[in-house]
């Protein structure tokens, strides 16, 4: 494919402008640590917002929505839908207390509601188990995308890939810290859309393809259109549907999407002006990312199974393509190829933004537990801001390295997503209850850690998975995997938390007094803490948890509604859009009227 002299000014003018923005703020970012990784804490809700939709737009995630359509149909995407619930809960229960707890990295928290050598390990290790080792696979599935567009859409080998795509990212990502990379998402995230738009339009009327309707029209398509999966397919309805919402949303730790809120959202949420712009960037946050912004790259799967009906004619097209890279979710940037000039190099200029915002992300993110929960606390103690934000560059650096590295060894994007989830699968009832039920302590959390991963990396290396999961000789359904993995694990860390001592009077108390959660899982040590007069309650506002909730399901109601009916607006089906139309309405006018009486309760 060969890029006009249009194409090149816009992607090279994207860079340009990227670079200079992490020049600019490099300055003031480097005076201090806070500085560095939080932007002094000074950030509005919609630039947060923006910042959470761009991050979480990769060049991974049109590939992995287009491996799922691909292969299970536009119903397999539920496999990350599901992580709504856990977004809609931390918009309206947990935002405000990250935001009350001013902690620098979420991982600070450990040593806010844990004590003793335990927390401190927990949070010491953590900061290399998720800043290092999580954070260094997400960003190589991240550029394994990156490769297989550049394979496909340039012809690039794949180091040349990693080199291109790499370099300027971490260069910006280390001068800029946090505030660069804030700033960059707000351009990024309007291009990235505008390529993404533009580029399913363009798509879905070439003449292979023969427009909307004869997408809709066709055979193959018709089978992975609907929504919701098949209900008489029993496994397809387990797999899809029932476990997502059932179990998968609660129970596991993803990138993103942590139950409780964590990781790079709550990075955000702690860098925003106060607790009402963090609540508002989050919501922001999930409206984009699940009610509007997957349409395009569905549109362009589906319209993918008309020209490239399976990986045998991708192959035929790409010959150049290595066989370890092969997939279906190299049918996106097969379909890239088509673009016009300027169209194409808006579309490619997206997919490098969508790229750098999400790398520089979890670059500053992954630094930052590096600096603040293991560098200070294990090494130097006593370092000083210039000192932090030394290692803090020295790290982003590092970090993209080693990514870029394991991007190299990788095949498919859904087989790390997969990974991923089976590796925190368990872990996150702890994320839900840990700020609301006293008796959870540092050992809950290390054990459902160990035990997670441990069970996930036996699942996977050796014949446990055959003997426990064959379809057909296994003691257990195939499909019952992810749940298991989730009830052993919760089985053993509740196991933990009783057998272990509860966390001291002086560390409970303390942390009540800071955040004020409120709630029956905390009656007994309020109870007891009057009794020796020592007053925790602080506030005498009405406990907002049940509201909260019920803005929760409301909000869940209206941005899944705003899906739907987007969907089948588009597939022309007015008798089921136009209801749904009217529900996320209605669901709107409740929410707003459940979030103003919200606003007279605090946390």
């Amino acid at each position: 494919m060969d890029l006009q002299t249009l194409d090149y000014i816009l992607i090279f003018g994207f860079f340009a402008i990227v670079l200079f923005i992490g020049i600019y703020v490099s300055k003031k970012s480097g005076k201090s640590s806070s500085e560095y990784f939080l932007s002094g804490r000074t950030m509005p809700w919609w630039l947060l917002g923006l910042s959470m939709v761009a991050t979480t737009f990769s060049t991974d995630t049109p590939n992995l929505v287009t491996d799922l359509v691909r292969t299970n149909g536009v119903s397999g995407n539920w496999g990350w839908w599901c992580f709504l619930l856990t977004g809609m809960l931390t918009v309206f229960v947990y935002a405000k207390l990250w935001r009350k707890s001013n902690v620098k990295t979420d991982l600070e928290f450990y040593e806010l509601r844990y004590g003793g050598r335990a927390a401190s390990f927990l949070r010491k290790f953590r900061a290399i188990y998720l800043g290092v080792f999580f954070n260094v696979i997400t960003m190589a599935s991240v550029t394994l995308a990156a490769i297989k567009i550049g394979g496909v859409m340039l012809g690039l080998e794949p180091w040349q890939t990693v080199v291109a795509a790499g370099l300027i990212t971490v260069i910006f990502s280390a001068l800029g810290g946090f505030k660069g990379v804030v700033y960059s998402d707000f351009l990024l995230f309007f291009v990235a859309m505008a390529g993404a738009i533009g580029a399913a339009i363009y798509l879905v009327n070439i003449p292979e393809v023969g427009g909307l309707q004869a997408v809709l029209d066709n055979e193959v398509v018709k089978s992975k259109m609907s929504i919701l999966p098949d209900f008489s397919d029993k496994k397809a309805l387990i797999t899809m549907l029932i476990i997502p919402l059932a179990v998968q949303w609660w129970s596991s730790w993803y990138p993103g999407g942590e139950p409780g809120g964590g990781g790079y959202i709550a990075q955000r949420m702690l860098a925003a002006k106060d607790e009402n712009h963090a609540i508002g960037a989050t919501f922001f946050f999930n409206i984009m990312h699940y009610a509007l912004r997957p349409w395009p790259w569905i549109l362009v799967a589906l319209a993918s199974l008309v020209v490239y009906p399976d990986v045998a004619s991708i192959q035929e097209a790409f010959p150049n393509i290595t066989a370890d890279k092969l997939g279906q979710d190299l049918a996106y940037s097969a379909m890239l190829t088509k673009l016009p000039s300027g169209l194409l190099g808006i579309v490619l200029a997206s997919l490098v933004a969508a790229y750098m915002s999400t790398i520089s992300t979890q670059l500053n993110w992954g630094s930052s537990y590096v600096v603040y929960d293991f560098y200070k606390q294990q090494i130097n103690p006593d370092a000083t801001e210039k000192q932090m934000v030394n290692v803090g560059r020295l790290s982003t650096v590092i970090l993209m390295v080693l990514s870029a590295i394991l991007a190299l060894a990788l095949q498919n994007a859904m087989g790390v997503f997969n990974l991923l989830l089976s590796f925190g699968a368990g872990t996150g009832l702890i994320f839900i209850l840990r700020w609301f039920w006293w008796r959870i302590n540092a050992w809950s959390e290390i054990t459902a850690m160990f035990s997670s991963g441990i069970l996930a990396i036996l699942l996977e290396t050796t014949a446990l998975k055959s003997i426990l999961f064959h379809p057909d000789t296994g003691m257990l359904p195939d499909w019952f995997e992810l749940p298991f993995i989730m009830l052993v694990t919760t089985i053993i860390w509740l196991t933990a938390t009783f057998v272990t001592q509860p966390e001291t009077n002086e560390v409970l108390r303390s942390f009540y007094k800071k955040i004020q959660p409120g709630g029956p899982g905390w009656q007994k040590i309020v109870d007891e803490a009057r009794t020796e007069n020592d007053e925790v309650v602080l506030t005498k506002e009405k406990w907002s948890v049940p509201s909260g909730l019920t803005a929760m399901l409301l909000g869940v109601i209206l941005i899944y509604t705003i899906m739907f009916a987007t969907g089948y607006w588009i597939y022309g089906e007015t008798t089921l859009a136009l209801p749904l139309t009217g529900i996320a309405l209605v669901s709107g006018f409740l929410l707003i009227r459940a979030w103003n009486r919200m606003k007279d309760t605090i946390l």
